[in-house]
């Protein structure tokens, strides 16, 4: 097995999410997961912790665009205008390949509490960055706790339909992302 392939990372959650979904969360291996990809165990450990932290792989690279997007919109945009400029831009990162993997990834998680709860924690990380740029930018912080929560549910929403549909589709992650802030922001009128 070679020491250094290129997306070694990209092939390690295939693989992982690949024996998830066939074996269980629980009766996978590292030691699996590593051969399935083509590496060795200490390559898998040089990218994670744990079997549990490939489902947060990218997570930082997301909650930087989210953020950089939330930054550079326009002075006099509000909250939820702001949290559609970083999905907009953190849409941009995502491409075929997470496409793929999104049914796939959707049924590990379903079938494993330990994921279902990892996962919960990677919402509360994005939300977080999200809340600290719009405070950032002057929002008050309870407005943007709401913000950066719906901005969340919107890109898991969007997420959830763009990597179900035909892959013919050409709409991508953000009109999907933003079809569904859209939709939250409409629905919230309803709060009253």
């Amino acid at each position: 097995m070679a020491r250094w392939q290129p997306e070694t990372t990209q092939r390690l959650v295939v693989a992982a999410v690949d024996l998830f979904t066939e074996q269980g969360y629980d009766a996978t291996t590292v030691a699996q997961i590593a051969e399935r990809a083509g590496v060795t165990k200490s390559t898998f450990f040089r990218h994670f912790a744990d079997k549990r932290e490939l489902l947060v792989a990218g997570q930082e690279t997301l909650c930087r665009l989210l953020t950089e997007g939330i930054a550079e919109a326009p002075a006099g945009a509000g909250p939820l205008d702001a949290v559609a400029a970083g999905l907009e831009r953190a849409s941009s990162a995502l491409g075929p390949a997470n496409r793929a993997l999104g049914p796939r990834l959707k049924a590990a998680v379903a079938a494993s509490t330990e994921l279902q709860e990892r996962d919960a924690l990677k919402s509360v990380g994005l939300a977080a960055a999200m809340t600290a740029a719009l405070v950032a930018r002057g929002v008050p912080e309870l407005v943007a706790q709401l913000a950066a929560e719906l901005g969340v549910l919107a890109f898991k929403r969007g997420y959830a339909q763009w990597s179900e549909i035909d892959r013919d589709e050409t709409t991508g992650l953000a009109e999907h992302a933003l079809a569904a802030l859209n939709d939250l922001r409409q629905a919230t009128t309803a709060l009253t």
